[in-house]
């Protein structure tokens, strides 16, 4: 089963929140951003070539206008390779564990796992970015003091999603959390 719904970031721009019900136990959230504005990529580049042509007639150095260009380029591939994330991915499996994937514009993936023995609690917490906002995060257990945390790891920070995108994805983890203790204390 399959569920499409919109929320908003914290700074008020549009976020898709899809989620998806493989079994009692195992739930996906994928929460896309929106993808990167032609209007904004033009207005950038013309700026820098502009800036460049200016430099240009004062300096009259064509090595001017090759190195906008260049740096143009690469800090256009960077900007996709390394920073622009379109989509966050949380998969939650109450026997296996949490994966949390990163799908970058240039089509790079990032991917990390956390063991379900390794984690304490799914908690909303709240942090002061020039306003409060609120954020996921994964308690993980620290192994010398069983009732201690040794690890806060937080979910969806390309994103930024507001409250209410995260009760919904809070909700369904802590389902699934509570879901994972029944069956691991039951004989």
């Amino acid at each position: 089963m399959e569920e499409e719904q919109s929320f908003s970031d914290i700074c008020g721009g549009r976020l898709a929140l899809q989620r998806r019900y493989y079994s009692p136990s195992c739930r996906e959230f994928c929460l896309s951003c929106p993808r990167l504005s032609l209007r904004s990529l033009t207005a950038v580049t013309c700026i820098v070539w502009l800036a460049a042509y200016g430099l240009f007639t004062l300096c009259e150095n064509s090595m001017i206008l090759s190195a906008a260009i260049f740096i143009t380029l690469l800090g256009l591939l960077g900007y996709l390779h390394f920073v622009k994330i379109d989509q966050e991915t949380l998969l939650i499996i109450d026997s296996l564990g949490i994966q949390m994937t990163s799908s970058y514009a240039s089509g790079k993936e990032s991917t990390t796992f956390i063991e379900m023995g390794k984690v304490k609690d799914v908690v909303i917490n709240e942090a002061i970015y020039m306003k409060v906002i609120y954020y996921l995060c994964i308690l993980l257990k620290d192994p010398v003091e069983p009732h201690g945390i040794s690890q806060v790891v937080p979910v969806f920070q390309s994103a930024k999603p507001r409250l209410d995108c995260l009760i919904e994805v809070y909700r369904s983890c802590q389902e699934i959390l509570a879901h994972q203790k029944a069956t691991s204390t039951s004989p």
